[in-house]
């Protein structure tokens, strides 16, 4: 063997050995070593976001203030949870480049079932949601049935779902949403009380500090590697003391929008879905090699079912969330930039396009990219082509950045 293929082998054997030691020094080595090998994580992404808000900060002072950052939360709820969907879809190795207009089609519905034929509102959700469920389905069904790609069925889909949306809305084009209505008031003037909202910084904290735990338990128990409760008391002490000071932050202006923390909620539980749950693992697997989790007796079909359905209905979530925000829906509901900046926030946030790599919160943070820099051009008065040329460039880079890591994990044997 020659000697570079020793260093290979010798580069994940020397980080094995990182990883078997306790503590938290042990645990910045291993970090340092997984970085060195390709595995990046979120560390592109969180770094171009303190970079992004920095360069925004010292050009208009008002971009950090509590007010402008409330209103960027607010924002990143709809398109968010659109990008949710994108993530699970890339998880397998597919696309769905039909977000926008299923998400659409589900304010359609909602508005059309609610204003104009007087149904009860929790009806009208089911509805709009019941629709981006069928439409994820019939994706599953034609690309399983018939291996049609991704790609051609999902395209047919944004045509076809944009006329039936523009159907639906009927001559008037644009149905207001009553102001009362709690949905409205959901979307635009529910925020959490200050005290309530430091309960939930600490509740999640807590959720955190057990789930490490616990999971520390579990692999000592099993003879493996395992965090120490030193290092678990940092990580969690680290993640308290920044939503604390987050949370105080924003309860300057008007807090935490309940509709934010909705958004978050489904992250979690998707998060939790994906790394805690046989379903999760089978959807990983076939992102990394469908012919091995074929023969791993993984039902790879049901997978690309629940996949594909799951995608679409947090689609139509997203759309009708989108719509109660504007108490509206209108023939330009989920056009323009929406699914664009959904399928970038995902690949932005770290999910890779290749499939097998990413999270939950890879929607989350690559949302918050994008809304930052069209808050931030926004503030600086400059025209919406900025931002389409700025989140291209960016979206590029996180491309790179995914294609470099494969080859470096490749390089040293982890791909």
């Amino acid at each position: 063997m020659s000697l570079r293929g020793d260093e290979r082998l010798a580069e994940p054997v020397a980080e094995e050995r990182l990883l078997s030691g306790s503590g938290i020094r042990h645990a910045l080595e291993a970090f340092v070593a997984r970085v060195r090998g390709g595995d990046l994580g979120a560390l592109p992404v969180v770094l171009g976001i303190a970079v992004i808000w920095t360069v925004f900060q010292l050009l208009n002072p008002v971009f950090l203030s509590s007010e402008n950052l409330v209103n960027l939360t607010m924002q990143c709820a709809a398109i968010g949870t659109v990008a949710l969907g994108v993530v699970l879809v890339l998880l397998v190795g597919e696309i769905d480049l039909s977000v926008g207009s299923v998400s659409g089609l589900a304010a359609a519905v909602l508005a059309v079932t609610f204003v104009q034929l007087q149904w009860n509102i929790v009806l009208s959700l089911i509805a709009a949601i019941a629709i981006g469920c069928l439409v994820g389905l019939l994706y599953g069904f034609l690309y399983t049935r018939f291996g049609l790609p991704s790609f051609v069925i999902t395209l047919a889909g944004l045509l076809g779902f944009l006329g039936l949306q523009l159907w639906v809305l009927g001559e008037t084009g644009s149905i207001a949403i009553p102001f009362d209505s709690w949905l409205v008031q959901f979307a635009q003037q529910m925020f959490l009380p200050a005290w309530a909202s430091y309960v939930v910084a600490v509740l999640a904290v807590t959720a955190f500090a057990w789930s490490l735990v616990r999971r520390s338990r579990r692999r000592a128990a099993a003879n493996l590697v395992s965090q120490s409760y030193g290092e678990i008391a940092v990580r969690s002490g680290v993640l308290l003391t920044f939503l604390l000071a987050a949370t105080w932050y924003l309860n300057l202006y008007r807090g935490i929008g309940v509709m934010f923390l909705f958004f978050l909620g489904l992250v979690v539980a998707m998060n939790f879905a994906l790394t805690r749950t046989r379903w999760g693992r089978a959807v990983y697997a076939v992102g990394g090699s469908v012919e091995a989790a074929r023969r791993a007796g993984i039902r790879v079909d049901r997978i690309y079912l629940s996949v594909f359905a799951m995608c679409s209905t947090l689609a139509a979530v997203g759309g009708i969330l989108a719509a109660a925000r504007l108490a509206s829906a209108n023939q330009s509901s989920g056009t323009g930039d929406v699914n664009l900046n959904a399928i970038a926030a995902a690949v932005i946030g770290g999910t890779s396009l290749f499939g097998g790599r990413g999270s939950a919160f890879s929607a989350l943070i690559g949302i918050v990219v994008i809304q930052s820099i069209s808050s931030g051009l926004t503030l600086l008065n400059l025209d919406s082509s900025v931002q389409f040329m700025v989140t291209g460039v960016v979206l590029v880079l996180a491309v790179i950045v995914d294609s470099l890591s494969r080859r470096t994990r490749a390089a040293t044997g982890r791909a």
